[in-house]
């Protein structure tokens, strides 16, 4: 009887660490084609300000990370049937999207603008881009911007399933403008051989409803218990340097925001 007792004794603390591993790792979500956020290296390896945030995140929660890459406009579907347990890709929190996901608290804040070619005079969107191609990222803010504030007005919008693709169209002159965030754009674009020649034009796009309170860990609904072990680690890392020390990596200028 004291064989089998020890016996059911080793047994279970045998698997009291296995089932601690089970729930110490995080499944996370990216979109890892939206630089200076999230790109791939030359040899395939994810890197980019998300995926170093949630790498830092992930340390000081004392989990392991599992990244799944995802395009962006699956991110959400995916997030809901279980495939992962958090996007971590540079998703803007907004009334929209709160109605189907929750969010931590951001863990930055950028705007959205216009980049055409260099010269172009725009004052007023609406009305000087009557007519021109304006290319988005599928799904994404400013998608839903363009389809419902720009389309109305006469302005053709061109879906795409990632950012880089409308670059491509941009440079190749098939859309006139791109609506993005305007860290991807200086850096994903403006910096690069294919940007010479283009410039951000025109107003900043900050308006909340479309454009959301910035850039949240999404998480499912009523996953109280993830977001807050996120938001508990987003003031930690803040409160403790390792955000800065990430930020000074990819900015130069606080990209938290107010």
């Amino acid at each position: 009887m004291k064989k089998i007792m020890l016996l059911g004794a080793l047994l279970f603390s045998a698997m009291v660490p296995l089932a601690q591993a089970a729930q110490d790792t995080i499944r996370i979500g990216i979109e890892a084609a939206y630089p200076p956020f999230a790109m791939k290296t030359p040899d395939g390896q994810i890197t980019g300000f998300d995926y170093d945030i949630g790498v830092a995140l992930c340390e000081q929660m004392q989990v392991k990370c599992v990244w799944v890459e995802q395009e962006f406009d699956g991110l959400i579907p995916s997030l809901k049937v279980r495939k992962f347990d958090a996007v971590l890709s540079s998703m803007s929190i907004t009334p929209e999207r709160l109605k189907s996901v929750d969010f931590t608290k951001k863990y930055y804040h950028t705007p959205a603008k216009l980049a055409m070619k260099a010269g172009t005079v725009v004052n007023d969107p609406l009305v000087d881009l009557k007519g021109k191609k304006v290319g988005v990222q599928r799904a994404s803010i400013y998608d839903r911007y363009a389809t419902e504030v720009m389309a109305p007005a006469g302005i053709e919008v061109v879906r795409y399933g990632s950012q880089n693709e409308v670059f491509l169209d941009l440079a190749a002159g098939r859309v006139d403008a791109t609506l993005a965030d305007v860290v991807n754009i200086d850096d994903g674009f403006l910096k690069t051989d294919a940007g010479q020649g283009f410039a951000l034009v025109g107003p900043d796009y900050t308006d909340n409803q479309y454009f959301g309170d910035g850039a949240g860990i999404a998480v499912r609904k009523g996953d109280k218990a993830t977001a807050d072990r996120f938001n508990a680690a987003i003031d930690a890392i803040r409160a403790n340097g390792k955000y800065q020390q990430v930020q000074d990596k990819y900015f130069t200028f606080n990209v938290y925001g107010d």
